[in-house]
């Protein structure tokens, strides 16, 4: 079924006002844009979705950077330039001890250059490496899960924004003719003052229904409009003869305890809880490592031609293989400290994750609950409505023969405005209920709609850089 057409309109008077009020819901445009349209352009171009993705991309370098540490590190160095040295040397007597020392002078310029490399391999760091890697995987899964819960947040704001657009729009066309029937009650009203059928007091109370009818128009322009700019904001273009929204209850558990059982099982918050009690694990785990020793072997060597030192040397080289092996015994506590940080870290992050599922299974009781209040809204406002149009009806005539004011007139037109009103309201809560309840459960994606749009892929840009050993280009080319 679907729901929200823009051209609802209301009941009026007699006369054309009120054959244009009993006329049915005018047929949606052949190019009418569709919901699914709309969210496919939100999945797009949202730039805050964008923007989650970018963040995601950036946390997959946290991997090769863990990575690097199983790596060798090289240095290569090279200097050169000139020089001006000048040394005097004493040299006491060889003939006798009371004979005076001798002095001897070297001086000169030289061009000395080296060159020179380090080649430094860890082999034991008290397992850091490990972990360190260990815990840039589940943030990157800890990421993923958020921008999948990021994907449910901004569908199910594009939903809440086309529909606002449609409720408002209706309402906004609603009012308009309401202003127009009254308008034309307003005309009869004088026409029959002039010849004595009624008094000035309901020439004066169809003047102040025309006065209120007309605030209600400028009320619902202004919400229409900020309801247009918040589509503009969250789908990225203005709308344009926007079609008919329908529910999605096809793709939502049947009962509420499957609902309850789907969603605290899947819902990707719960799993970007459940990933980042694995980071704060491992984040233990590399503050325990401070406390092992480490093993290191360096390579290195160095060619010179001259010396800075020495005028007289003319060239030298040198080269070593040495290991080095650390073992900490106190630094000042600060490891210690590090280590209880981490794991009471740890703590919160398991108390973050009952949170969370708390959280889910709350959302998920009060989105079965609204949707299931919007279903039976959908019937009463419908019924509200029959009865305002039979209940207006019969007061006009009634009134044709005197036994009703214009009041009493005005009051039942109003009444019948109303009840419409709070029909769309409750067509448009009936759709964003059934999407809200979809998202709550952790299944508001593109793969569970049906939309026609590529499906971003994270893993893809995870796998072009994880084993990069160099390079500064991204993937897309930045």
């Amino acid at each position: 079924m679907a729901f929200l057409n823009r051209s609802l309109w209301m009941g009026g008077v007699a006369g054309t006002a009120l054959m244009c009020a009993l006329a049915p819901l005018s047929t949606v445009p052949a190019l009418a844009e569709t919901l699914d349209s709309a969210l496919i352009l939100a999945y797009q171009n949202n730039p805050s979705l964008n923007s989650q993705r970018a963040g995601v991309r950036a946390t997959d370098e946290n991997v090769p950077q863990a990575l690097a540490g199983y790596r060798p590190r090289i240095t290569v160095t090279a200097a050169g330039g000139e020089q001006s040295s000048s040394s005097t040397s004493k040299s006491p007597s060889t003939v006798s001890p009371n004979l005076p020392s001798t002095y001897a002078t070297l001086s000169g310029y030289n061009s000395p250059v080296s060159v020179g490399a380090t080649i430094t391999q860890t082999i034991f760091n008290g397992f850091q490496t490990a972990n360190r890697t260990r815990q840039a995987e589940a943030q990157v899964l800890s990421a993923r899960a958020t921008l999948y819960a990021s994907t449910q947040t901004v569908l199910l704001n594009a939903v809440t924004a086309y529909m606002n657009v449609l409720r408002d729009g209706a309402i906004l066309d609603l009012q308009k003719r309401n202003v127009e029937v009254l308008q034309e009650q307003l005309r009869q009203t004088r026409d029959r003052f002039n010849v004595g059928e009624v008094t000035r007091t309901d020439v004066a109370q169809a003047e102040s229904s025309l006065a209120t009818g007309r605030s209600q128009v400028l009320v619902a322009q202004a919400n229409y409009t900020a309801s247009v700019a918040t589509y503009r904001q969250v789908i990225g273009v203005q709308p344009n003869k926007l079609s008919a929204g329908t529910p999605v209850d096809r793709f939502s558990p049947g009962t509420v305890d499957q609902a309850v059982s789907l969603g605290t099982g899947s819902h990707p918050s719960i799993a970007a809880a459940q990933y980042n009690v694995d980071v704060a694990l491992q984040a233990v785990k590399v503050a325990e490592g401070a406390l092992y020793p480490t093993l290191s072997v360096q390579g290195s060597f160095q060619k010179n031609w001259l010396s800075q030192q020495s005028l007289s040397i003319m060239e030298s080289y040198n080269a070593s293989v040495l290991g080095t092996l650390s073992v900490p015994i106190y630094q000042g506590g600060a490891e210690y400290s590090a280590i209880r940080q981490a794991k009471e870290t740890l703590g919160q992050r398991r108390l973050d994750l009952d949170t969370t599922r708390d959280s889910v299974r709350q959302s998920i009781l009060a989105a079965w609950g609204q949707l299931e209040a919007a279903k039976a809204n959908i019937e009463a406002t419908q019924a509200s409505v029959q009865a305002s149009e039979i209940a207006l009806n019969g007061v006009r005539e009634e009134a044709r023969v005197g036994q009703r004011t214009t009041f009493d007139v005005l009051t039942a037109q109003q009444t019948l405005v109303n009840a419409r009103v709070s029909l769309v309201t409750a067509q448009r809560d009936r759709v964003v209920a059934s999407y809200t309840l979809l998202s709550a459960v952790g299944k508001l994606v593109p793969e569970v709609l049906g939309l026609r749009v590529p499906v971003y892929q994270a893993q893809v840009h995870y796998e072009q850089v994880r084993d990069s050993w160099a390079g500064v280009r991204t993937p897309d080319g930045r």
